[in-house]
């Protein structure tokens, strides 16, 4: 049984992919250290990077291949200032020199040693081999990128059978939401406190704080920048910014200079009933305008869907509770990221084998279920709410216009936070004894559709929104 932790669900990293950029990204800073376990890095004289199938048909948009010569540069996504990032890429290509792990210069030209094969090679659909010349012996070593930043190299031993073993420490594992619910009833706890038993079991309660205020704090600067962030991203598509104006006009006059002020006002101003639904999506919307602009976001499960939790999140704490304190916002995260973790051993999180419903429907169960326990729901109506959530998101596809993560991406994270708070209000008032469809059922129903899902539906930007738009008229 894997062991997945809420840190491994909630990862802080760069736009605009979680799978195309943060997960090569990490591969890349694996391979150096794969490199170094087997004293072969200063010895290294060239390196090249070959990307294979999703991570090649959309890699360009989703900025693949500056992720790989970032991680290659020794970069941290979790640290980086993001504005350093142009910075970085122009020395590497105008110099056509790489500074390996920031320790030792090698010749590099983006241009020849990154290529990108439409191939996909059978163990997943985000595949990149690195080669390393050493003594003119080329050293090979392939990674695969399988969702929301998680990355594993392929096993021999267990390649023929296309699975990962997996081993498990937490003291109340869980693979499915029966096991979830049994331990819930055994121990007397809700979802979030089963979590937080088994977090406790590999770190102390103040670094768990720690860390879970970070990624909070990060979600709600990252909603902070988008809100204040107008003009077009980039990209070529020219899509238009479109948090900025809602928030201006949504906010009040009340002055503010930081991100915590800035909630304190909002929480502050009277929010009409039909602007509930406008001060949500510019939430969402917000999040990941920062997410296609190469910012710093969340992964929740996945950067494409990482405006889901926090709007929800904020909808409680602007909207359903002005006392909400960070015991909250730590409960609302375990039992989201709990969620996610079962959908990621029963299904995937990776967009490039499931479509979107791996991402967004994913990320709306995971914020279903959290805002369904913070608003008094039982462990049984929090797999409720999250199944409901999922359920509407079945066979939701991922056909990104010009492989970025903007059309049709951007205005599902809205749409997404929209159903999660739907399914958790649903959910509050539903007898569990009376539900028809679990949500392990949902699970392996969302699973089998993925592997019934055409291909080019699945992160190729090779079929539907993506086929025949033309990018200069957008």
């Amino acid at each position: 049984m894997e062991c997945i932790s809420v840190f491994d669900m909630l990862k802080i990293g760069v736009g605009p992919s979680s799978s195309h950029t943060l997960g090569p990204w990490r591969a890349a800073e694996r391979w150096i250290k794969e490199l170094k376990d087997k004293n072969r890095f200063d010895k290294v004289e060239k390196i090249s990077v070959d990307l294979y199938g999703s991570l090649s048909l959309t890699g360009k948009g989703h900025a693949t291949d500056y992720a790989v010569m970032l991680g290659l540069s020794g970069a941290d996504p979790e640290r980086i200032p993001v504005d350093t990032i142009d910075v970085i890429i122009a020395s590497i290509k105008n110099t056509n020199t790489l500074l390996f792990n920031n320790e030792k210069p090698l010749e590099f030209n983006p241009k020849t040693e990154i290529t990108f094969n439409r191939k996909f090679l059978p163990f997943h659909a985000n595949a990149l081999t690195f080669t390393a010349t050493i003594n003119g012996r080329n050293y090979k070593s392939t990674y695969y990128s399988i969702g929301g930043g998680f990355v594993v190299q392929e096993e021999r031993k267990v390649a023929k059978a296309n699975k990962i073993i997996f081993y498990c420490t937490f003291p109340y594992p869980t693979e499915t939401g029966v096991d979830l619910l049994k331990f819930c009833n055994d121990l007397n706890l809700p979802i979030s406190g089963v979590v937080l038993e088994n977090e406790k079991s590999i770190n102390d309660e103040n670094h768990i704080d720690s860390e879970l205020s970070r990624i909070w704090n990060t979600m709600l600067e990252c909603m902070y920048v988008g809100c204040h962030t107008e003009g077009n991203l980039p990209g070529g598509l020219n899509v238009r910014r479109r948090a900025y104006d809602m928030h201006q006009k949504l906010k009040g006059d009340l002055p503010y200079q930081s991100p915590e002020e800035w909630l304190q006002v909002i929480r502050k101003t009277e929010v009409k009933f039909r602007q509930i639904l406008k001060w949500v999506s510019c939430f969402a919307l917000a999040v990941n305008e920062v997410n296609a602009s190469l910012g710093r976001v969340v992964t929740a499960p996945t950067n494409g869907s990482a405006g889901v939790i926090p709007a929800v999140l904020m909808y409680y704490m602007v909207i359903e509770n002005h006392e909400a304190d960070f015991e909250h916002i730590k409960r609302f995260l375990l039992v989201a990221g709990e969620i996610g973790s079962i959908f990621k051993k029963g299904a995937t999180i990776s967009a490039a084998m499931g479509g979107c419903q791996a991402e967004i429907g994913v990320s709306s169960a995971m914020a279903a279920g959290a805002l369904c326990e913070l608003l008094g729901g039982t462990p049984e109506q929090v797999l409720v709410a999250a199944e409901i959530a999922m359920e509407h998101h079945l066979g939701l596809t991922c056909d990104p216009i010009g492989g970025l993560v903007q059309v049709p991406c951007i205005e599902r994270n809205s749409m997404g936070a929209i159903k999660a708070i739907n399914a958790a209000e649903l959910a509050l008032d539903t007898d569990p004894n009376n539900v028809k469809v679990p949500l392990d059922k949902v699970v392996n129903t969302m699973w089998e559709t993925a592997k019934d899902m055409n291909s080019k539906y699945k992160e190729t930007s090779e079929g539907g929104l993506a086929v025949g738009v033309n990018l200069v008229d957008c």
